[in-house]
């Protein structure tokens, strides 16, 4: 995430974020994906938020490294849960080979679309060879701002498994659905978990 309204406004509204989510409980996405990983894994939790998904790896012997541009993420993550969460944005992704996965939830739809296919180089750059990398957009068409001015990116099912391709990875599986989120608009998403070849 490197748009500075977006930003802004997950630095103010950081508890607030936190408090719309679900109960914690682990998620079939974040199963599915944990599933597909060695015992003790290394995994990027890029754009964490709260730090939710990584309080559940952690608890499951997973080692996540939980990174977020937002100071106001990054700040309540750590005061709830003692994570280790650090600021970072997806233009400064530039590790090579430090993970066994990445799990981006529903944080790259932030970047900007002429953008996108440089984050996900970055993301294959990142994973070792045969990583697993989980991604989930928002389906549609363009850019635009929501009611309290976060910058989307839209994506079509077959966009996204394009990015993925150029980017070096094999998708493994899709997921197609719909939900309500912060601004309250019921929106169609797509997910999917992808390996890199190598």
């Amino acid at each position: 995430m490197t748009d500075p309204k977006t930003i802004a406004f997950y630095d103010k509204s950081a508890a607030q974020y936190d408090s719309c989510l679900n109960s914690g409980a682990a998620s079939t996405a974040l199963s599915d994906f944990l599933a597909l990983l060695p015992n003790g894994a290394d995994v990027l939790d890029l754009g964490c938020g709260p730090a939710r998904a990584s309080v559940q790896m952690r608890a499951l012997g997973f080692r996540p490294d939980p990174v977020d541009a937002s100071k106001g993420m990054v700040d309540l993550a750590n005061k709830t849960h003692d994570i280790g969460a650090r600021r970072l944005s997806f233009a400064e992704l530039d590790m090579v080979g430090a993970y066994d996965g990445v799990w981006a939830n529903f944080s790259l739809l932030h970047a900007p679309r002429a953008d996108l296919p440089r984050h996900f180089a970055a993301v294959a750059t990142a994973l070792r060879d045969g990583g697993v990398f989980h991604v989930a957009m928002k389906t549609g068409a363009g850019e635009k701002r929501d009611r309290i001015e976060r910058l989307y990116s839209f994506v079509t099912v077959e966009e996204l498994q394009s990015l993925l391709q150029d980017a070096g990875f094999a998708v493994i599986a899709i997921r197609e659905g719909e939900d309500v989120g912060m601004a309250g608009t019921n929106d169609p998403f797509v997910t999917m978990r992808a390996r890199k070849i190598g």
